[in-house]
């Protein structure tokens, strides 16, 4: 699948730089950002889901000192 996107002179100044600089292409930049940024939003999407799960089942956190003694570290 192929897409154009319209940027200003300075947008694609700072992409192409960005893209030298990590010695990729353009098209390489843009779709790196896009999956990298899908995969930060489905973590957090799931982690969400799990903490709501964790105190909904009435657990609590606590601190990590705790469980450093609890193991004996």
């Amino acid at each position: 699948m192929a897409f154009s996107i319209r940027l200003n002179e300075e947008e694609r100044k700072l992409v192409d730089s960005y893209a030298k600089l990590h010695s990729m292409t353009v098209g390489e930049a843009f779709k790196r950002a896009l999956f990298e940024r899908i995969d930060e939003e489905y973590d957090r999407a799931v982690f969400e889901e799990a903490y709501r799960d964790y105190v909904k089942d009435g657990k609590k956190s606590r601190p990590i000192s705790e469980l450093w003694k609890e193991v004996g570290v």
